[in-house]
């Protein structure tokens, strides 16, 4: 049984095999819109929960998607159907559910020890689809949409726009996990990816390549991807009611990307988009953009994952 509740917990080539995999998914899954064969049903009979606490439109969908597709049953749970909202224990719950269910995917206000608690208890593989501290399938579907995209990732470039929220520090750990990806973090001061955090990727794999700076006139250019996120990740309220001044210089318009990029950057945002905040229509919608297609690919990658946790033979292993 394997989990994945952060990226620390792979190594480099595991992380390559789950987006090597994500991308010969998304071929298979492109054939079967166009009326050819889908996947292979690998996880037929397989049980998977979806408990998500929060909202969620790409990412809870994408789980459904993935796991049907692979021929998964499934079960979605809402923030109050667990028996947790009315006083129940989580060792409780995931010795319990460990009865019914293979996989159960969870997205919750709490962080990775929550998750970790819960794939103690039960006899289950647990996914995290975001904590308050990482998104790690965003990071693999982020990945994915730039190995499709680009082929090689070793020698590009990502430019990562606006709070270090958990995405963007997903995206720091698999940048670590991944050999000669360059990425830098753009945030605004008081809004950056935390120290604490940083520290984890030279545990991780190789850090020397991710940096952070808070001033956008330090980024230099050429970068070959530029990526925003929602500056206020799941709607929630931030403690400084005038927090939107320490964002100003940081939207991702046609003057970011002509400063920063060059004739072949592409842009990606992993959505929902405020648009006019952290990106502009033009931006989003322009042909630069990959953010469509990086919604698709949250599925591919979601696929990966669960193939990953819950088969012994994982396709994405190298021969």
């Amino acid at each position: 049984m394997r989990h994945l509740i952060s990226l620390t917990d792979l190594g480099t080539d595991e992380l390559a095999g789950l987006v090597r995999r994500a991308v010969l998914l998304a071929r298979h899954s492109d054939r079967a819109r166009a009326g050819g064969t889908g996947p292979d049903r690998t996880l037929d009979r397989r049980r998977i929960g979806i408990y998500f606490r929060k909202s969620s439109t790409r990412t809870r969908t994408a789980f459904w998607a993935a796991a049907t597709g692979l021929g998964a049953d499934v079960i979605a749970y809402g923030p109050d159907d667990l028996q947790l909202s009315t006083g129940e224990t989580l060792q409780d719950t995931a010795r319990t559910l460990g009865r019914y269910l293979d996989a159960l995917v969870v997205r919750t206000n709490g962080d990775v020890a929550e998750l970790r608690q819960l794939a103690a208890a039960g006899d289950l593989s647990v996914v995290n689809a975001l904590t308050l501290d990482e998104h790690p399938t965003q990071a693999v579907a982020d990945l994915t949409t730039l190995a499709e995209h680009f082929g090689d990732l070793s020698g590009r470039h990502v430019l990562c726009v606006g709070e270090g929220n958990s995405s963007a520090r997903a995206l720091a750990l698999a940048a670590a996990l991944t050999p000669g990806l360059r990425l830098t973090l753009l945030c605004p001061e008081g809004y950056e990816v935390p120290a604490d955090h940083l520290e984890l990727l030279a545990k991780t794999g190789d850090a020397r390549l991710v940096t952070q700076v808070t001033d956008p006139g330090r980024v230099a250019g050429p970068v070959d991807a530029v990526y925003t996120s929602r500056w206020q990740t799941m709607g929630v309220p931030k403690a400084d009611p005038d927090w939107l001044r320490a964002f100003d210089g940081f939207r991702v318009d046609a003057g970011l990307l002509a400063r920063v990029g060059g004739p072949d950057t592409v842009f990606l945002h992993d959505l929902p988009a405020v648009r006019g905040q952290e990106v502009t229509d033009e931006v989003l919608d322009g042909e630069r953009s990959l953010a469509w297609r990086q919604a698709f690919h949250k599925m591919t990658a979601a696929m990966a994952v669960l193939e990953y946790c819950l088969l012994d033979d994982f396709p994405g292993t190298p021969s």
